[in-house]
């Protein structure tokens, strides 16, 4: 029995059916040429791994860009699913208690997003709904995000289980020494971002201590 020659792992072979064209046809190019035509938009499709999630509402905050540089990173289990706007200091006002009550019916992680006085965006993936809660919530998919200045995911370090945290006062996320990931008061105006042992991550915007433009909280469902 006789085995096919394995394709090179630099080719991409291209099968179209046109209606221009009488008969089918196959082009043969490189991984580097198929690049090349997708990022200019050319007619020569393939699969597309960069489709963009639907968004049921509209996001003040997020950019196409940063949707789908965050879609790619979301765990396997939101991946696929619509992104609804649960939370949103323009719609609903700057208060952390409305953001815990319009959190409190969901049933799903959901994706902060926060945009600070320097105009940085920012945020975390949390596994669960925020809530009141006297001890620390979450599981190790819990993340922390930054776009400032690029894109950088921040995951889990194991280092400890200081995840979720959210009582009347602040909602933190990540914590060790007294030192938050992100640190949100009561008044969503006021946030912080440490170095901590929960992510091993960097400040997430500029400098330590922000003020707070505008709060957006979306779920997957």
């Amino acid at each position: 029995m006789m085995k096919g020659k394995q394709i090179p792992l630099n080719i991409r072979i291209l099968y179209y059916a046109r209606p221009d064209q009488e008969e089918p046809f196959v082009e043969i190019i490189t991984v580097e040429e198929a690049k090349r035509r997708k990022s200019v938009c050319s007619y020569y499709e393939e699969d597309d791994d960069d489709t963009l999630p639907v968004l049921k509402h509209h996001s003040a905050l997020l950019e196409n860009m940063h949707i789908e540089q965050l879609a790619r990173r979301l765990p396997a289990r939101v991946q696929g699913y619509p992104w609804r706007l649960a939370y949103s200091t323009l719609e609903h006002g700057t208060s952390l208690k409305t953001l815990y009550r319009k959190s409190a019916s969901l049933d799903s992680p959901v994706l902060l997003v926060i945009k600070d006085m320097d105009n940085q965006i920012f945020g975390a993936y949390a596994t669960h709904p925020f809530r009141f809660s006297d001890h620390y919530y979450g599981t190790g998919e819990t993340f922390l995000y930054t776009f400032s200045p690029n894109f950088k995911v921040f995951k889990w370090s194991g280092e400890n289980t200081y995840f979720i945290n959210g009582d009347t006062s602040s909602l933190e996320l990540g914590g060790g020494g007294g030192r938050f990931g992100l640190w949100l008061d009561a008044d969503l105006y006021h946030g912080r971002s440490n170095s901590c042992s929960t992510f091993n991550n960097d400040i997430l915007s500029k400098k330590e201590d922000f003020i707070i433009q505008d709060v957006e909280v979306w779920t997957f469902e």
